[in-house]
Order: structure tokens, then sequence, then C-alpha cells
């Protein structure tokens, strides 16, 4: 639950945990690691953060449960963060921005997931950058990251070779990754609802089209601005990303593109079926006018006809004559039959 309520009046920089709480227990991953040495510490108390690191080490501390906003602060003391940047931290609820300073980077994104059968869910994970160190933050205990520490234990890739910069990126190439997964199970659903929509379109059709038409719009507002917070990062490097680094910059600023043209691509399609829906229904709703109409001017004389021998006027000839009855049947029916084979035959039927 929200609490901005609880900001008002409190001096800037004052950190206050806005969002849903998603775990119970906020902890720390502590991985120190070089070319040759890694050493993790699961869960790190607040002793362990403390302590100095080991020199020509990269430190990598993860944060779980930003709820708790002493731990941040422990955390984020030992490296001299402002406290403004702590309190976008806590903040889940927080755009997607990037502040480059100089002593280290400070990057906030988002990470979507299915959440039922309405919507999408979103966590804010956090990024402080410094030459030898990357802290990161997020609220739940999604081990999004478990493939990277993997490949940290198993020296695999570039990454204990590199610096803290390579493995900024390679967490970010790994969100995005997770991005492409996110926008090809969107793409499978949509695909499914627009064979509906030509198909057999319903009430649950446009349901399905607008709850969709909400999912990429959340999508499309947090990924946005990632085109943006990418683009700085490899047009304009600071000293905290290493040259070499800088490509891989600008390769991931490429499919953070990507991605966002094919959110555009679904929101065009959504919309464009939206008014296929809209036009297959109006032209249901035609079809029974259609109907409708033709029923309706094929008994209007019949109906006349047998409103007037239906009046009680005493001179009525035809009311007395034996064949009356049936004469007026056989006319009323050869109307009826003229009447039709007229509207086949200017295609209304």
């Amino acid at each position: 639950m929200s609490r901005h309520s609880r900001k008002k009046g409190l001096v800037p920089g004052t950190p206050v945990h806005i969002g849903q709480k998603k775990t119970d227990k906020s902890s720390i991953r502590l991985i120190d690691f070089d070319k040759t040495d890694i050493a993790v510490t699961i869960d790190a108390t607040k002793d362990d953060i403390t302590q100095p690191y080991p020199k020509q080490k990269i430190r990598w501390a993860h944060l779980t449960g930003v709820h708790d906003v002493d731990l941040v602060q422990k955390l984020c003391k030992q490296y001299a963060i402002h406290p403004l940047v702590i309190e976008d931290i806590v903040n889940t609820e927080h755009r997607p921005k990037l502040e480059i300073e100089k002593d280290y980077i400070f990057l906030v994104l988002k990470t979507f997931k299915f959440e039922g059968t309405d919507g999408i869910s979103t966590e804010q994970i956090s990024f402080i950058m410094g030459s030898s160190f990357l802290l990161s933050f997020q609220e739940s205990a999604d081990p999004i990251f478990d493939p990277i520490v993997d490949r940290l234990e198993k020296a695999h890739g570039n990454i204990r070779s590199s610096g803290a910069d390579y493995l900024a990126y390679s967490l970010l190439d790994l969100i995005v990754d997770d991005y492409y997964v996110f926008t090809e199970s969107l793409s499978d659903d949509i695909e499914i609802l627009e064979d509906e929509v030509i198909e057999n379109p319903t009430t649950a059709t446009l349901h399905g089209i607008y709850r969709f038409k909400r999912i990429v719009s959340v999508a499309r507002r947090n990924l946005w601005p990632l085109r943006e917070i990418v683009g700085r990062l490899y047009r304009d490097p600071s000293s905290l990303i290493q040259p070499s680094t800088n490509i891989y910059m600008r390769d991931l600023y490429d499919h953070v593109i990507q991605v966002n043209d094919y959110l555009e691509g679904y929101r065009d399609a959504l919309s464009s079926m939206l008014d296929t829906y809209l036009s297959s229904i109006s032209n249901k709703m035609n079809e029974v006018m259609k109907v409708l109409t033709v029923i309706s001017t094929v008994f209007i004389p019949l109906t006349l006809i047998a409103g007037i021998y239906g009046m009680n006027f005493i001179n009525m000839p035809e009311l007395t004559w034996p064949y009356g009855y049936s004469t007026i049947l056989i006319v009323m029916t050869v109307m009826g039959v003229l009447m039709l084979g007229y509207f086949r035959k200017i295609e209304w039927i």
C-alpha cells in the first residue's frame, strides 16, 4: 500500500517506504570477487556490510526488502550515498530514472510479470554503481539475478575479469532479456485474441482487448524512459564506465529500442482489433436489423388485410361468400411470396 501521505511536511531526503510490502524479512547478499577468487555471503549481517571489502576486488551487495529503511540506510552509508537517492530507493513506485554523479551512477527501472487474469505486476529494481562496487535493491525475493550469481560462481563469461560496470551491464541485460520473454508471451496471447476477434467476437473478447491495452500501456509507461536512460549510458558515459563496456551498452540500447518497438506494434494491433470488433458487432447488428426489416415489410400488408376483414361492419360481401376465407389466405400467401422473391432479387436476403 502506498504511503505518500506520510511524506507530507518531512525534510527532503527523509526516506519513507512507499509501495507494497512483498517480503517479510529483509536480507543482504554480499559477493566479493576478482578474476581468481569469489566469496559469497548469503545473509549478511549489519556488521558484515560495515566491514571494508578486500582491495582489488569488486563487491556486489544485493538487498531484498527495501521496506526496511534502516537497513537500506546502513548499507548506503558505507558508500556515501546521498539521502535523496536513498529516498528514491525506498519509494518503489518511482518512475525509471538515471542520475550520473561524480562517484556513482544511480539507476531505477522496472520488471514485469503477468498477474492473474487481469493485468501485470511491476517490480522496482534500483542500482548504484561505483568504481569497484555495485548495490542493487528490490522489495520482493524474486531470484531474478540467480543466473548472474551462477555465472560468477562458475567463472563463466567476462564478469569475474571485468569491473563493476560490466557486472551492472550483465544485470541490465538480464532484465532486458526478461522483457523479451514478457513481450513474447504477450504476443502469443494477442494473436489468440486476434483470431477470436475475426472468428467469433463476444463480450469476453472486448474485455480481453481492454485488458491487454492496459497491460501494454503499463509496460510502455515504464519501458519508454529506459530508451533515454540506456542511451545516455552509452552516448555520455562517465569515467565509471570503461570503453570496453560501452560497446555492450550500445548493444543493450538496441535491444531496448526493439522491445519498445514491439510494444508499439502491440498497441497498434490492439487498436485495430478494437476497431475490427466494433465493426463486426455493427455488421451483426445490421444483419439482425435487415432480417427484422424484411419480416416487418412482408407482414405489414398482410396485417392490413387481416385488419380490414377484422372490422365488424354488416355489409361486407366477402364475409358471407363461401370461398372468402380461402381466397384471402391465398391472396396473402401470394403477396408474401412475391415480396420475398423481390427482396431476394435485390439481394436483401
